[in-house]
């Protein structure tokens, strides 16, 4: 039986609030749940269903990549993508994303990715900032900010900036935006990018991959090895691509560093060929081994990147505070996009930050929370090794706020994040993060929220008994 003529999908575009992708995804796994598509049933093309919603062909390859790997869509090559004749039996709830986890729990799930240690940071010192700065509020800051952003905060960036990442800009450079996925907005506006190519690392940050595939974006994966992006293998794939998106100071999510010789390889093929990269900075302060990482855009002789930070990782989320570093010859265009957008942060947290960067307290908090961190790190890797030994390997990293863990016995990673987050545990697959199919997996997970040796060993006999779990589950499907 086929249905290709009659998927019940016909509307999944005209959802709002969700991503493309998932409402396609919902969609189809809904069918299936209602019994509208059966085991066996051929679902369309990617190519043709594309068409019908009027969606990039990226947008539902990512719809049906989630469906493969949860067990619910099989790939049959040249015969075409069908229901999977063995369902799963219970359809347990798919590990939230960062962004989802954070906002559907009051409190963080423990291992949770995208959170900086938020027991440690300074409330009365923000309260005593944000009240200051609600007070000397006037009339025209009752009106409409300025959309590149608030002045001082943009001034006080540029100086940090130069200080402590080496990147020498002006404040009319910097452009604040509501965090970092309006970064990725306003980078695919203002180059144009809907249908450009753009090397994409692999594993990457799986964010970034859905926010330039619902812009149509044509995303070209470029491996990470142990020093970073393999460049040369771009270059092969693609050497015409317009823009590259990267994590040169601490991948994400393999936690490697862009070599001396790649970052060259990387910068003289941009200058080439008169492309852009797109120098993602998200968490590189925290470094536990030797000194921060020089950034790309210090090295940048022929102002071909774009550099993007935030303080969602270094002060808290729910600031949802990014900023751009814009090349000089293109700070006119990204102006013209961003008075278009009128995307405006509020003025009194753009001040707030502003203050508690220029007298100093942010150099400090970050001081205070690599020490925390190192700490913190040392919990949770012992306990790992300790109770899952001879089962769980810890990546060595030299920095950021996450940890990749491997597998050593026979198991799918995606069913071990669905047996963890039914045990209260927020960990991700590394399968999900890669573009390309066949690739080691692994789980990704945070330690920033673990407070204690006690909490550690815990939470690790809780990952070890949703391995266990899931691998009797992969092994009665077997």
């Amino acid at each position: 039986m086929t249905t290709e003529n009659a998927m019940p999908i016909a509307k999944a575009a005209t959802e709002p609030g969700l991503p493309k992708y998932l409402v396609v995804y919902r969609r189809i796994r809904s069918a299936i749940d209602d019994g509208q598509l059966r085991p066996g049933d051929r679902v369309p093309s990617v190519r043709a269903l594309a068409a019908e919603l009027n969606l990039a062909r990226g947008t539902v390859e990512t719809a049906y990549e989630l469906l493969i790997s949860e067990g619910y869509l099989t790939a049959r090559g040249q015969a075409g993508t069908v229901i999977a004749l063995d369902l799963p039996v219970t359809a347990a709830p798919s590990p939230p994303t960062e962004s989802a986890a954070s906002s559907e729990q009051d409190q963080p799930l423990p291992l949770q990715m995208g959170l900086p240690a938020l027991d440690a940071f300074p409330r009365k010192l923000w309260s005593r900032l944000i009240t200051q700065r609600a007070r000397q509020t006037d009339i025209a800051g009752l009106g409409f900010s300025d959309p590149r952003g608030y002045a001082p905060l943009r001034s006080a960036i540029a100086t940090y900036l130069g200080l402590y990442r080496g990147v020498q800009c002006t404040p009319d450079q910097v452009f604040v935006c509501t965090g970092y996925n309006a970064v990725l907005e306003l980078v695919c506006e203002s180059l144009e990018m809907t249908g450009q190519d753009c090397w994409f690392e692999d594993p990457g940050y799986v964010h970034a991959r859905q926010i330039l595939l619902n812009r149509g974006v044509e995303l070209v994966p470029v491996p990470v090895d142990a020093d970073g992006l393999r460049v040369e293998h771009g270059i092969r794939l693609n050497p015409t691509a317009r823009l590259a998106v990267v994590s040169p100071a601490h991948q994400s999510p393999l936690g490697v560093a862009l070599s001396p010789e790649r970052r060259r390889e990387l910068l003289d093929w941009a200058q080439g060929q008169s492309s852009w990269v797109l120098e993602d900075d998200y968490d590189s302060e925290f470094r536990y081994r030797g000194r921060p990482l020089p950034a790309l855009k210090s090295q940048d002789v022929h102002d071909r990147v774009l550099y993007a930070g935030t303080f969602s990782k270094m002060l808290f989320p729910g600031l949802r505070l990014a900023y751009l570093v814009v090349p000089r010859e293109r700070v006119g265009r990204f102006e013209q996009v961003v008075r278009l957008w009128r995307n405006r942060c509020p003025e009194l947290l753009q001040a707030t930050v502003s203050d508690f960067l220029s007298q100093g307290h942010f150099t400090r908090h970050l001081k205070k929370m690599r020490q925390l961190y190192s700490a913190r790190r040392a919990l949770l890797v012992r306990a790992l090794e300790e109770v899952g030994g001879g089962v769980l390997k810890v990546d060595p990293q030299a920095g950021g706020i996450n940890l990749l863990v491997r597998v050593l016995i026979e198991v799918t990673d995606t069913r071990i994040a669905e047996q963890a987050w039914a045990a209260g545990l927020s960990v991700q697959p590394l399968s999900r993060w890669q573009l390309a199919s066949g690739e080691e997996g692994g789980l990704l997970m945070s330690f920033t929220n673990v407070v204690s040796a006690e909490q550690a060993a815990e939470v690790a006999g809780r990952l070890l008994g949703a391995i266990m779990a899931a691998r009797s589950t992969d092994q009665d499907k077997a």
